[in-house]
């Protein structure tokens, strides 16, 4: 996250996925304001889990930039461009508020 804030990304988000998901305790989700954006604190964030020892995380999307995936193991970084993450609204989908429902007559 440090790294994230560092390089200005946007709207940074972090969820809890412990007992939600085996796949990850945690996923972080931020933006950032172009392509060329997102491709460096893409960078970035890979370069400082080195640095702390986490190697081999795998990467998806970095060719066009919209939106990168980082998977870190037990965390999960999503970057995207602002009208991707709109698009795809993964704080939505991983809420943990129940949804409200309206009763129609």
């Amino acid at each position: 996250m440090t790294t994230l804030d560092a390089d200005k990304a946007e709207d940074l988000m972090v969820i809890d996925l412990e007992g939600k998901s085996s796949v990850a305790d945690h996923m972080i989700i931020a933006s950032g304001r172009s392509q060329r954006h997102v491709g460096a604190l893409a960078d970035h964030v890979v370069k400082a889990l080195k640095d702390v020892g986490k190697k081999g995380a795998r990467v998806e999307g970095a060719q066009s930039c919209d939106w990168v995936l980082i998977d870190a193991g037990d965390v999960v970084v999503h970057l995207f461009r602002p009208e991707v993450r709109a698009y795809y609204n993964l704080e939505k989908l991983w809420s943990t508020e129940p949804a409200t429902l309206s009763a129609t007559s």
